[in-house]
């Protein structure tokens, strides 16, 4: 098995342009004046998310399996690059939770209880919180990733050739 270098490497990059995004949104007014669009257009993340799992993939392939990467190799490498994203999700959640965006949490909530989503600010407060999100966002992101990888390896792995 070669190294875990590559996966780490680009768990950061990952991780690094998950809090770009966020910055972004929060510019765009998503998590405030454009709450109710939040929703919605934070799913288009899934776009620059399968790009970023891609090209971590085939530079494993180049660097780290000489251009020569079987199915199983490659799922194994986007399995353990998907752990690491999932390992500094509490920590990109906890920056945008409070660095980044610190009026989002208020904000989703008293938006949620004014569209009646929730009935009380009490039980959106239960929803909307860094611990629920820090939670979600490691599962979604060991989950959404091997998925990701087991798909895109059906394009990446090294066709055999008969020759």
């Amino acid at each position: 098995m070669s190294s875990i270098k590559t996966e780490v490497k680009w768990a950061v990059i990952f991780s690094i342009m998950g809090l770009l995004w966020m910055v972004l949104e929060k510019l765009c007014g998503l998590h405030g004046k454009y709450i109710d669009y939040q929703l919605y257009l934070t799913n288009i993340f899934a776009i620059p998310a399968i790009w970023v799992m891609v090209l971590a993939l085939k530079d494993k392939k180049k660097n780290g399996y000489n251009g020569q990467i079987t199915y199983m190799q490659g799922l194994v490498s986007g399995i353990i690059l998907s752990v690491f994203i999932a390992m500094l999700s509490p920590l990109t959640q906890w920056i945008t939770s409070y660095v980044i965006t610190p009026e989002y949490f208020p904000n989703v909530i008293k938006r949620s209880v004014e569209l009646g989503y929730y009935k009380t600010t009490e039980a959106a407060a239960a929803n909307f919180n860094y611990k629920n999100y820090a939670i979600q966002g490691a599962i979604g992101a060991l989950g959404m990733g091997i998925v990701t990888v087991a798909i895109a390896m059906i394009f990446i792995r090294t066709k055999k050739t008969n020759l």
